[in-house]
């Protein structure tokens, strides 16, 4: 993508007065708090900009068991009907390090609501304690479970969207790979601005490195919570664009669910995404590739503030009402 001399005055301008009124508000950056304040400083300013959550007939508290004996917390959102639903298996972002199913409620709710379909949100453990490839691990654990559970839950197992941003994100992709290589098929990846490489080195998170709410420092900072070596950055789970298999084979993306993604233009992850949208179009898989034009990372969770927030919403929406379908 091409790039301007001061690429600040690539954002809207209601993009910048957010970013100017955040600088404003002296909030330590979350790299200069540890894990647990970070979790805390991010769950509270959760919401601030989001739009309200839209009421729905059913909100149910789940479940879900994990290959090691655990148990992890997820959330259903569904809105009344008389038949049983198409899901959306969601995964928050947060750099796999801050976040959860309360901090990503809004917008669980309008996807609910707007397709209309369930979703069913996952807590997946979080770094430092749960370490690489524990996120990826849980993600799989949740569509395993999900397929099985469908059907007392009232849901339609033949219709399984998975989706998340950011990190979430990225183990929807992860989680999508792996269900095409279990011969599960999967309605659609609902996308928004995932991470895919392993390496923080395309062009985009040069010139958006600071200044555009995800700085390079915290993106450095999540990721070392996360990993346990460097060598986990090459793995396809942990960098399903670039990332490599046990053989040492970048994997591929032939026959993987389609796809919607949606990007942030100013978004340090922006090109990486571009980047896996054509390796999806080029094993033939359908993707549908927005990018959202002066806006930065994480604007989907500041609809309140932003109309490219509520855009997003509605296109992510209408994706899965024609993925969930069987329309191509």
């Amino acid at each position: 993508m091409s790039r301007r001399a001061d690429p600040r005055t690539l954002l809207t301008p209601v993009t910048r007065r957010l970013l100017e009124n955040i600088e404003r508000a002296g909030h330590p950056p979350l790299q200069t708090l540890s894990p647990d304040e970070a979790k805390a400083a991010y769950e509270a300013g959760a919401g601030v900009l989001e739009i309200a959550a839209h009421p729905l007939a059913r909100v149910e508290d789940l479940r879900v068991p994990t290959r090691d004996g655990q148990t992890l917390h997820a959330r259903l959102f569904a809105p009344a009907s008389e038949h049983p639903l198409p899901v959306l298996l969601f995964f928050h972002g947060g750099g796999f390090t801050v976040g959860s199913v309360a901090t990503h409620e809004p917008l669980c709710r309008q996807l609910a609501h707007l397709a209309p379909c369930a979703v069913v949100s996952v807590d997946y453990r979080l770094a430092p304690a749960a370490k690489f490839p524990t996120a990826a691990n849980d993600a799989w654990d949740s569509l395993v479970w999900l397929r099985e559970q469908a059907g007392a839950l009232g849901l339609d197992g033949t219709r399984i969207a998975v989706g998340g941003d950011s990190a979430g994100g990225t183990l929807a992709t992860v989680t999508a790979i792996a269900a095409r290589d279990a011969g599960w098929p999967l309605a659609l990846q609902c996308l928004f601005y995932p991470g895919c490489a392993g390496h923080q080195d395309t062009a985009s998170h040069k010139t958006f490195a600071q200044g555009f709410l995800l700085d390079e420092a915290l993106i450095t900072y999540f990721f070392g919570q996360y990993v346990r070596s460097p060598a986990d950055r090459d793995d396809w789970r942990f960098a399903p664009l670039d990332g490599v298999d046990e053989s040492g084979h970048v994997r591929e993306l032939d026959d993987v669910a389609p796809a919607w993604i949606g990007l942030a233009e100013c978004d340090p992850l922006v090109d990486e995404g571009v980047m896996y949208a054509d390796r999806l179009r080029h094993a033939g898989v359908a993707v549908d590739l927005e990018i959202y034009a002066g806006v930065v990372h994480s604007f989907i969770n500041f609809g309140r503030a932003l109309p490219e927030a509520r855009t997003a919403h509605q296109h992510a929406a209408a994706a899965l009402r024609q993925a969930f379908s069987g329309v191509v």
